[in-house]
């Protein structure tokens, strides 16, 4: 399932991307060649492994479905890039041909892509929020406060704070916490402990910590008791006796009364068995003794979410239209932080991540709000980062086209055909590294 919302997703992408660059190109009269999702090549080799699963030719162009499921692309007349053959520079540009239009004829069609991924992530936010709403946990209405995983808890986080503000300002939501934390970098955390406000720093190295550990644990998690809501049938923890409802209190002799204490206690005893562990069912006290894997883990579930103040709202599609627009910048702003980040925060490029990151990213059962949320989200990053302006991406042949029409220098063929071969190096580079991900974490 996973996979398959994925491949759905990308495909969707990068269809709606190639469309924009079609759009204009016959808009304007430029003779595309080949429409096609998915590579008909080994890309980046053009000429490696040539074949499609399905082709059609309509008029001049030949709509199609590649076998190398890494992107797609519309291959436009005499516009120069890694496919392009070097004899075609020597002859002059024809009517149809891409470097035959005006300048600004020639920015809107390489904007095309850009343009069509960012209307497609600010519709689809506007879909979802008409659709089903925004649910979202206050974290100052959490009952019992935060569960820290270490960084948090090194930071001087402690579990059962309840947090309040970022350098003063409300926090809203527990669930982007940590996000938030990275994107704005406040100089502190107010949080409420025993009753009373304080006031925590979070310095330079914490930013890097909270980083690192990004893709490992979610920083805080809303703290609760450790009550049963399934048993995994056939597991140690069916075999003792365990049932929906059963709320445990002690494991051995230390009281537990939260999972992060239960956690701790349970690491003790990782592959022993006969374990007794106290339990309240109903009104009644019992001691119910279980084996323990070498994972710490007995095979039941937690009940979480009755313990957890989800509030949920509504949106007409006038306000769906104006929170889905605010949700859609708020994301661009974030790439662009995330790009500062990549640059000033320490060993921050060992977070940069491929498919596998977004593969995990997925629901593992079909959801379509996650599915559309995960999309709108994907399609901005696309625009922005096929918006920089690196040869090769969009954004580098919008770079050489606004050159042009400020100077009124035309910037040789000859000259984007090597820059074009360079940037495609760097991106190939980038790639490979990116996709290392699942080995680097």
């Amino acid at each position: 399932m996973q996979i398959l919302q994925l491949l759905l997703a990308l495909s969707i992408l990068v269809a709606i991307h190639e469309f924009g660059h079609f759009m204009f190109a016959k808009l304007f009269k430029t003779r595309v060649e080949k429409f096609y999702l998915f590579f008909d090549f080994l890309f980046p080799f053009a000429n490696v492994a040539k074949f499609s699963l399905f082709k059609k030719k309509i008029g001049d162009t030949e709509y199609g479905i590649g076998w190398f499921p890494l992107g797609g692309y519309v291959q436009i007349s005499g516009m120069i890039d890694e496919q392009m053959d070097t004899e075609v520079l020597k002859t002059p540009p024809q009517p149809w041909e891409f470097r035959s239009k005006p300048a600004w004829q020639r920015l809107l069609i390489m904007l095309g892509g850009i343009l069509m991924n960012v209307i497609l992530g600010v519709l689809l936010y506007w879909m979802i929020l008409w659709i089903w709403g925004k649910d979202y946990i206050p974290a100052n209405e959490l009952k019992y406060g935060v569960q820290c995983d270490s960084v948090a808890l090194s930071i001087g986080l402690k579990n059962g704070d309840k947090l309040l503000a970022l350098d003063n300002k409300p926090i809203q939501s527990i669930e982007k916490i940590a996000l938030k934390i990275l994107m704005e970098q406040p100089k502190s955390i107010q949080v409420e402990r025993n009753g009373k406000v304080i006031n925590i720093p979070i310095k330079e190295e914490h930013i890097s910590q909270i980083l690192s550990n990004a893709k490992k644990s979610m920083f805080v998690l809303p703290r609760t008791p450790v009550e049963v809501d399934s048993v995994i049938p056939h597991s140690y923890a069916y075999a003792a006796g365990f049932r929906k409802g059963d709320v445990v209190i002690k494991v051995d002799s230390f009281p537990v009364y939260f999972f992060d204490e239960y956690q701790t206690a349970i690491a003790k005893y990782k592959g022993k068995e006969k374990v007794p562990f106290t339990v309240l069912r109903k009104k009644d006290t019992i001691v119910l003794y279980s084996n323990i894997s070498l994972q710490g883990t007995l095979g039941f579930i937690r009940s979480v979410e009755k313990y957890l103040p989800i509030k949920h709202e509504d949106y007409t599609f006038s306000q769906a239209i104006v929170q889905g627009t605010k949700n859609a910048i708020e994301n661009i702003e974030m790439q662009i932080k995330q790009f500062e980040i990549l640059f000033k925060v320490k060993d921050a490029h060992k977070q940069v991540g491929g498919f596998y990151s977004m593969y995990k990213a997925m629901p593992e059962e079909w959801d379509w709000r996650a599915f559309w949320s995960f999309t709108a989200f994907l399609s901005l990053v696309l625009a922005f980062m096929n918006f920089l302006p690196i040869p090769m991406l969009d954004g580098g042949y919008i770079l050489f086209t606004l050159f042009e029409m400020i100077t009124g220098i035309k910037v040789p063929e000859k000259v984007i055909y090597y820059a074009n071969q360079v940037g495609l190096f760097l991106l190939l580079a980038l790639m490979i590294w990116a996709n290392t991900d699942w080995l680097r974490n």
